[in-house]
Formats: structure tokens, C-alpha cells, sequence
């Protein structure tokens, strides 16, 4: 009994540690590379969320969730600035 215990706390101390592991990589996948950049203006409709790149990535950017995946903005776009704008006026007068 007391085998099978120790093993039950080793295995769920194994799985725990490799879930940890893994949001420690993602977090550093969440980085955009220069080349990696989409350069034309993406649709508002097509556009399903966004996230910041962390501050520690060498290239200040945004992931733009659309229908096929994410893809890397400059948050400078002037486009991308209109978008943020339309969406802080809509969240402001839906209330």
C-alpha cells in the first residue's frame, strides 16, 4: 500500500512538473522575428482577438488571432491603431 501511494505521488508529481514545463515553453514560442511580420492590412471581420508579445522579445509586436492561426503584427500599423480605437469605442457604448 504504501508502494502504490509513493508511486501515485511521484506520477502526479512527474505530470505536474511536465505541465509546468510546457507553459514555460509556450511563453517563449510568443516571440515574432522580423521576417515573420505581416505587412498588409488584415480585415476587421477576419480579426478574432490579439495579444502583446511579451516585453522580453527582441521585436515589440502583436499576435492577431484571425480564422487559420496567428500572425504578427508591427502594434505601430497605422491600421492596427484604428482597430484598437474602434474597439475601445464599441466596448465604451456597450454599456
Amino acid at each position: 500500500m504504501k508502494i502504490s501511494l509513493a508511486l501515485l505521488t511521484l506520477l502526479l508529481a512527474a505530470a505536474w512538473t511536465g505541465s509546468q514545463g510546457m507553459s514555460f515553453r509556450s511563453s517563449r514560442g510568443t516571440c515574432c522575428s522580423k521576417e515573420k511580420f505581416y505587412s498588409r492590412k488584415i480585415p476587421e471581420f477576419r480579426i478574432q482577438g490579439y495579444l502583446y508579445t511579451a516585453p522580453t522579445c527582441t521585436h515589440r509586436a502583436v499576435l492577431v488571432k484571425v480564422l487559420k492561426g496567428m500572425v504578427c503584427v508591427d502594434p505601430e500599423e497605422r491600421w492596427f491603431q484604428e482597430y484598437l480605437r474602434k474597439q475601445k469605442k464599441a466596448k465604451g457604448t456597450s454599456m
